[in-house]
């Protein structure tokens, strides 16, 4: 068991962390940005004047992602979901609507071959892993993209000797239901309250703290006095500021 400090804050007795991916540790706000402009595009292609408002449905303005928008924190399921019913709103039945939704995500998607080089790690991540894998800790990567894609992302970083265990969301459960948590944790062979989660929106603080976590760490890389996460332990603005006590 290792004590973390994260700035004035102490957790006791820890003995793995769970990080979220966008956001946490891949810088992917440019990728999500011109995905959603991407599959905005072809949507509107086959349904004019839905460009405009998919954007504000996705959390997309111009040169700025919403944090706690659909794009940033929802899964593909649940974006596909918001887009085919703008599409129904034109008339279509509910399964053309998604039809064509999940048709213009596949597309758009394969607009973006590289997409786990399309968004690096966040400055100092890698050696903040690398630190925390060493001192003993068991790491896992929980996030709302695919499994496969955390799984090309952990490939194309390089992080596979850190990382013990990935999980996506498949079209199942979505974040922040604890259950995503608790079978992260089954998988370590950890007890939760022995976990940290460390992550970048509301729905990693609720999920880790419904899943009685023993610790909730928020990050925010650009705007460290986030309120969107308000109800984590401790608030961050760089990895680096998780040490080991």
């Amino acid at each position: 068991m290792i004590t973390i400090r994260c700035n004035q804050h102490l957790f006791r007795n820890i003995e793995a962390i769970i990080f979220d991916k966008d956001g946490t540790l891949a810088d992917s706000e440019k990728f999500l940005r011109e995905l959603a402009h991407k599959r905005a595009r072809l949507i509107d292609a086959n349904i004019p004047g839905t460009y405009e408002p998919l954007l504000m449905a996705f959390g997309v303005e111009q040169n700025y992602l919403n944090p706690t928008g659909l794009m940033a924190v929802g899964s593909n399921k649940e974006n596909q979901i918001v887009a085919a019913g703008y599409i129904a709103e034109t008339g279509k039945s509910w399964f053309e609507a998604l039809e064509i939704a999940s048709e213009c995500f596949e597309n758009a998607e394969k607009a973006f071959p590289t997409r786990g080089l399309t968004s690096p790690l966040f400055a100092g991540s890698l050696e903040v892993l690398e630190m925390l894998s060493k001192k003993g800790l068991k790491i896992a990567i929980l996030s709302a993209d695919t499994t496969q894609g955390v799984k090309d992302f952990v490939e194309n970083h390089q992080l596979s000797p850190y990382i013990d265990f990935i999980m996506g969301v498949d079209g199942g459960l979505s974040k922040p239901d604890p259950r995503l948590y608790l079978e992260t944790c089954q998988q370590l062979g950890v007890n939760p309250l022995n976990t940290l989660m460390v992550g970048d929106s509301q729905g990693d603080i609720a999920m880790a703290k419904n899943a009685q976590a023993g610790g909730v760490i928020g990050i925010c890389w650009k705007y460290p006095h986030a309120t969107h996460l308000n109800t984590a332990d401790v608030v961050i603005s760089d990895l680096a500021q998780i040490k080991i006590a």
